[in-house]
């Protein structure tokens, strides 16, 4: 009987802590759709009303709604074809009402897109979403 429990309480645990880690591996998952260029993944991520702001860059404004946040990712991609991607200082915060993930991004084409990432999420999707060019971001080397 204590095994039962014990191998209960395991699985629930296991469960808790994966839940808990989802929004740091969905932030790596929106960062690799980026860098491929598949908007239709990119846009899977999002809720129904997600914000993008968009600070610096050609790109730069506030980006409101699914159709906005799609125009400026379609922009983005298709002057940035296959790019690659690496992410440095992925950090999480959660609680029962959502999760922010913050981490240091480059993207790495004809020349690199260094991105400070803020992005906020609400029952598992993206609802904002802060895309930071930072010419001295500080990344992991490739």
């Amino acid at each position: 009987m204590l095994k039962k429990i014990l191998s209960a309480t395991a699985v629930s645990l296991a469960i808790a802590s994966s839940a808990l880690a989802a929004p740091a591996d969905d932030a790596k998952a929106h960062f690799n759709a980026i860098a491929t260029g598949d908007v239709s993944a990119i846009m899977q991520q999002y809720g129904a009303q997600p914000v993008l702001e968009w600070v610096g860059g050609p790109l730069d404004g506030t980006y409101v709604g699914a159709d906005k946040v799609r125009e400026a990712w379609g922009k983005f991609t298709k002057g940035n074809p296959n790019l690659k991607v690496s992410a440095d200082k992925v950090e999480e915060s959660a609680n029962p009402k959502g999760a922010t993930v913050t981490a240091n991004v480059v993207f790495q084409g004809q020349s690199a897109i260094k991105v400070r990432y803020v992005l906020t999420y609400r029952d598992g999707k993206i609802v904002d979403e802060i895309w930071q060019i930072d010419p001295k971001l500080a990344a992991a080397a490739y």
